[in-house]
Parts: C-alpha cells; structure tokens; sequence
C-alpha cells in the first residue's frame, strides 16, 4: 500500500502533543513541582446549569420509546438552527438561511474538512502566525511542497501579521489566491479585526473571486458591541465568505464537541469548465454523505446556550476568563514583558525576553516558574520571538502564575 507522501513534509509532532511530552518528562524528572498549564486553550469551568439540565433532559427522552431518535437531519436539528439564526445572526442585522447552516461536532473538523470544496492545485493564504490546522491540513491535502530553511511552506502564501499591523493580515495586493484564512478574534496573538479590516478583505476577496474562510470561533469573547462578531455584518461578505462557529470557548464545550458552519447560497466556485457551481450544494452533498449528525443530546445542550439562563451562565463564565487574561496582561506588564491580546480574545501574545527563540523560552519558563505556556514559532514562523498564554484557568491557578513570572523574571 502507497502512503500519503504528504504527511512526511509535516513536522515530526503537532505541537500540542509535543508540549504534553516535554511536560510530561519534566513532571516525571520533578515529581515535586506543582505545574500550572496555561499551553492548550481548554476550558476549565464545568457546563452552565441550564446546559446541564437540558443534556439530562434529552438524556431521559432518549430512554423512552416514544420521544426516543436515532438518526438525525444532518444539518442539525431546527431548534438549534433557529436558535443560530436569531441569536447569532439576526441579532446582528444578518439573515442567514437554516439549509446554509450546518451544524458540526468542532470547528476543527470543520476547518479541515471543508477543503474537500477546493481544487487540488488551489492556492491557498494564511495569516502568519495562526492557527496551526490551516496550514497542516493544507499539508496533508498536498497543497505544498517540502517546507524551506525558514519554514514556510513553498504552497502557501503568507500573510504576515507583525505588531506593525496590530497583528492583522493585510489583504494582498494582487490575486492569484483561491482561498484565505482569516481568525477574527486571532488565535495565538488575540488581535480582532475591525469594520475597516474587513470591508477591505471582502472587497478584495470580491474583485478577485477568492474565497474567506472565516473563524469566528471566539467572537464571543469580544468586548467592543462595536466590532463585528460575523463577517456578514459586511455588505458583500455573502458572495465570497464561509464562516465557522464554535461552542467549544463560548459554552465550554470541548469535552462535548459541537460547532457550525454557515456556507450561503450566493457562494460559487468555478468547475473544471469554468461554468460556475454551487459551493452551499456541494458541501451539503459531502456533508450528508460523510457524516450523520451531532448528537441530539449534544444539541439540545447547545439550544440551551441560547436560553435567557443559559446566556446568562455563559457570558458570566466568558467575562470570568476575560478577568484572567486582564490579570496575565497587567502581571506580565508589570514584571516588564511587552505584551499583546487578552482584550478581545481569551489569549495573550507576548514578546519572549531578549528575543529568545519560543522553545528556549517555554523551557525556561516549565523549569525556573514551572508554568506551560505555547511557543509562538509553533503558530508559524512570524510567530518566532514570541509566546502565548492562555486564560483558561481557575482564578488561583491565575493568580500564582502571575505571582511566579513575576518573582523570576521581574
């Protein structure tokens, strides 16, 4: 059997798993030492009660004959679609349509899956740094060739977003480009991007008949009602934009898995004859095709975040790990670190000190305050020279990691 010859252009680990090892060996050579991990961007606090009790709820009516389902609609059932539709979206003067809905069990599914829509030989845009499954699942589709010395991948055109931009990518100036991903609230830095921001993306993904793929999947976490939550609060951004939304952050959904992702009707891409196809159709074909539905109890529990209780529960656990991140902000600020995010977004994006390379710094970090945090190289390699923490804690947990980074390095 012939294997994918793609995989081996990928480094040896993905960086998460690499960081559980390197923790792991020093746990085991430190028995002692008490860890505090701020690497993995996991929720700490348990399901809201209205969550809960919807859960157990459907939990009960899956164990009598009568209200028992088995398979689903794919797409997701109507309660929840509906809930989407005037919670996320007509809230914000957007109608969005529940057969361009489809509800998933994780934007990390999402993101990869969805090149299935994408020609082999696609050209693809990522900002630099950013999420790492953009540029992996690129990777493995065989988008790119063998990365060079800088560890860019020949494939991909990068974006670069340096604190000169505020760590938003700038559109292009010419085309060439099938697809963009853009992450708004950004995962690492915590940068969000404006009105002006992405009027200009949709302006440009518009002249040149490119595709945004954008992950909204923090936009809860915004604190400005100002700023756009959807990139079709911009005029155009139908004609030219996927979005995904997650629950994983914004309900504290991880350890449940549930997500959506909104594909509009007005989407087209250009088939091998250049005629003009459908990219809603063809993603409900694979999406039908590929996979049975998220959970029922699953989306009942997702319903639920949208009840007045369950509003109320998540958005209190939200501004809980936005007053960690204010915490980590004003710690690392005052121990001398320049710091960026934790205003919009859950993680904080700070410079190493004396420019150290971001494995040196997460070693020295683990070993002098026993503190995980995420090397910014990992992100991409703008990402180099820099670090992120995340706000995902208890509030003690918080508290003595400022109090360590600045006892060591104040």
């Amino acid at each position: 059997m012939r294997a994918n010859p793609n995989f081996q252009k990928l480094p040896a680990g993905y960086l998460f798993p690499e960081i559980g090892r390197r923790v792991r060996a020093f746990a085991a050579a430190h028995p002692d030492a008490q860890v505090i991990r701020l690497g993995i961007g996991d929720v700490t606090e348990p399901l809201a009660p209205a969550i809960v009790a919807a859960m157990h709820a459907a939990v009960d009516e899956m164990a009598v004959r009568a209200t028992f389902r088995g398979y689903g609609p794919e797409q997701g059932y109507d309660f929840l679609l509906d809930a989407i539709r005037a919670h996320d979206y007509r809230s914000r003067g957007v109608e969005i349509g529940a057969d361009e809905i489809f509800v998933s069990d994780g934007s990390k599914c999402d993101s990869g899956n969805l090149q299935e829509l994408f020609a082999a030989d696609a050209v693809i845009a990522i900002a630099d740094p950013v999420y790492p499954v953009y540029v992996d699942s690129n990777v493995m589709a065989g988008r790119t060739g063998a990365p060079g010395p800088d560890g860019r991948y020949p494939g991909l055109v990068y974006l670069p977003s340096t604190a000169a931009t505020g760590f938003v990518p700038e559109p292009p100036k010419g085309g060439g480009i099938d697809v963009v991903y853009l992450c708004s609230p950004n995962n690492p830095t915590g940068a969000v991007m404006t009105r002006d921001h992405l009027t200009a993306w949709v302006a440009w993904a518009r002249q040149h008949d490119a595709l945004i793929v954008f992950d909204a999947a923090y936009e809860a976490y915004i604190q400005d009602p100002a700023l756009p939550r959807s990139i079709y609060e911009i005029d155009g951004a139908r004609e030219c934009a996927i979005e995904l939304r997650s629950y994983s952050k914004r309900a504290g959904f991880t350890g449940v898995r549930c997500a959506f992702m909104v594909v509009p009707k007005e989407l087209r891409g250009v088939g091998a004859g250049g005629e003009r196809v459908s990219l809603n159709a063809m993603w409900s074909r694979r999406h039908s095709t590929k996979f049975n539905g998220t959970s029922y109890v699953v989306q009942r529990g997702a319903a639920a975040s949208y009840s007045a209780e369950g509003m109320a529960q998540t958005l209190g656990q939200v501004a809980f790990y936005m007053d960690n991140a204010r915490l980590l902000r004003e710690g690392l600020t005052a121990a001398g670190f320049t710091v960026f995010g934790g205003q919009h977004a859950p993680y904080i994006w700070l410079g190493t000190p004396g420019g150290a390379k971001s494995w040196d710094f997460f070693d020295e970090l683990l070993t002098k305050a026993h503190l995980v945090g995420t090397p910014g190289s990992g992100f991409g390699p703008a990402g180099e020279g820099y670090f992120r923490l995340s706000a995902f804690n208890s509030r003690a947990n918080v508290e003595e990691a400022v109090a360590r980074i600045r006892r060591v390095f104040a």
